[in-house]
């Protein structure tokens, strides 16, 4: 009986640290913390980069969440000095991986985050249109830092990731950095750096 019991005590304590783990894998399980308060009205970030700034309008009424998180990692710095890792012309460019600041672990880049991930914010009108700024993810409610621009219509994606916002100044510099030379999995030659994110 003691040893039906100790076994028992065993696969519990597996099991627990099978989820802890997996709440604590980046991009993956978990749910976000209280991160901020919902932005109201008008936002606009403005995306600092080696090859020029992109403006983007913020959709704060539609995608709250997503909006908050954004400005929060902005604010806090989070997203200096990452860089744009994928990119894919008549597709879209990403970033927003911290992975992305250490050029010894580019095997890993695109697989990095906040620590946490947060729900999605999908409705009706949400279209991965060109222009448009969307969250990258892992599957249904997984986002966390990562981002994507798209650079074409590309709508098979509207059912499975948020879109936040759009480009309203620097499309140019969008179109630059999608058609720099590639390595790899669709990853820039040269970096291409995120300087800074201000929010205004």
């Amino acid at each position: 009986m003691k040893k039906v019991y100790g076994i028992a005590a065993i696969i519990i304590l597996a099991l627990g640290a099978l989820f802890y783990f997996y709440l604590m894998s980046p991009q993956q399980g978990g749910r976000t913390e209280e991160v901020t308060t919902p932005a109201e009205g008008a936002v606009t970030a403005i995306i600092s980069t080696s090859k020029g700034d992109i403006t983007l309008e913020l959709n704060s009424a539609g995608t709250p969440n997503t909006v908050a998180n954004f400005m929060k990692l902005a604010q806090e710095g989070f997203y200096n000095g990452t860089k744009f890792h994928r990119v894919i012309p008549n597709f879209m460019i990403q970033g927003g991986d911290p992975l992305t600041k250490d050029n010894s672990i580019k095997a890993r880049w695109g697989t990095g985050g906040p620590g946490y991930t947060f729900d999605d914010e999908i409705y009706s009108s949400n279209q991965n249109n060109i222009g448009t700024i969307a969250m990258a993810n892992a599957g249904p409610n997984t986002n966390g830092s990562q981002f994507f621009i798209n650079v074409a219509d590309n709508n098979f994606l509207d059912e499975k990731h948020t879109v936040f916002g759009k480009v309203v100044s620097g499309m140019e510099v969008v179109t630059e950095i999608v058609n720099v030379p590639t390595e790899g999995p669709d990853r820039p030659v040269d970096d291409v750096v995120i300087n800074s994110i201000t929010i205004q």
